[in-house]
């Protein structure tokens, strides 16, 4: 019969801390039972609809059809990575990832500076009645829908539209611009509509950060000589800087994803080679032309790419800021 070796004093007192520990966890599930229960639809609905779904990636390495219905995702024969192999070898793909990027990463360029800028200027004005005005204005067009902001702009932007006809009256222009029917128009209609949509909304955060700032700061600051410009400049845009970092890591690692429904609302045959995306041709290759095993291979590239996107720019932001998500 072997010998049981006798527990030290620090195991003891590991084995003590860990059985109050597991009796605490299970006084506080006993005595918050009603409280836990009220999160099970939350994690039954993000359980269906967050991880049941991923069971679907196996059609990436699969040769499965439609008409083999959800139990060929399991019992279709594997195929390696040949789906993968295609989609890099498509004569769309590269122009596609050079949509993609390019429309983010202007968007982006352009819309953090002027919503950064837009919420420092609203946060100057003095006046609350002003203010509540501009806010419910430029917050208004973030709650429609692209199908209403969008079929607005191609309204507008037509070449009989009252954007042709000022620019034409301005003597701007000669002759209409097909702002939809030629490709290099396409990407400055996305990146001026989308700012246009959410230039209020993505202002909010920037002035829930701004009313964070310690106003001792700014009192100091004044105290000394400082203009307001000067402590929005040295005062606010500081204190505002980790938000600030997290909506670029956001950005970047969000390169890779369009809003789906403002380019489809917008694309069409003829501004095509400029405005198709990793989304759109997701959405095509996949509801479409019902090849759910080249889609699911689209959708799983763009999400490693966006992942390794994320840790890096989180990574970078580390290091230079002191400031990530993790």
């Amino acid at each position: 019969m072997a010998m049981i070796e006798p527990l030290t004093s620090a195991k003891k007192k590991d084995k003590a801390v860990r059985k109050q520990k597991s009796f605490r966890l299970g006084y506080d599930f006993r005595t918050q039972l009603e409280l836990k229960t009220m999160l099970l639809p939350a994690v039954f609905l993000i359980f269906l609809f967050d991880f049941t779904p991923l069971f679907g990636l196996l059609m990436a390495f699969k040769d499965f059809e439609p008409v083999m219905g959800v139990k060929g995702i399991f019992t279709a024969d594997w195929n390696g990575l040949a789906h993968f192999k295609r989609l890099f070898t498509n004569f769309q793909f590269w122009p596609m990832i050079r949509n993609t990027l390019g429309i983010n990463l202007l968007g982006a360029a352009v819309s953090i500076p002027c919503t950064l800028l837009f919420a420092l200027l609203l946060n100057e004005i003095r006046s609350s009645r002003f203010k509540a005005v501009v806010q419910t204005v430029t917050y208004l067009p973030h709650f429609l829908s692209w199908v209403i902001f969008g079929g607005l702009f191609i309204t507008l932007l037509n070449s009989d539209g009252i954007v042709n006809y000022m620019l034409l009256h301005l003597g701007f222009i000669d002759a209409p611009l097909q702002f939809l029917a030629d490709p290099k128009y396409f990407w400055g209609v996305a990146i001026a509509t989308g700012l246009l949509k959410d230039l209020g909304w993505g202002a909010i955060l920037y002035l829930a950060a701004m009313a964070g700032v310690d106003q001792s700061l700014h009192e100091a600051a004044a105290i000394d000589g400082a203009g307001r410009f000067k402590r929005m400049l040295h005062v606010t845009i500081p204190g505002i800087l980790p938000t600030l970092m997290v909506l670029v890591i956001f950005a970047v690692s969000g390169m890779l994803n369009n809003n789906f429904t403002q380019i489809y609302v917008l694309q069409n045959t003829l501004n095509l080679p400029a405005s198709q995306v990793i989304d759109t041709y997701v959405y095509q290759t996949g509801l479409l032309n019902f090849q759910f095993s080249s889609a699911t291979a689209i959708g799983l590239t763009k999400s490693v790419f966006a992942l390794i996107l994320l840790v890096s720019s989180n990574w970078v932001s580390n290091k230079i800021t002191k400031t990530g998500l993790f």
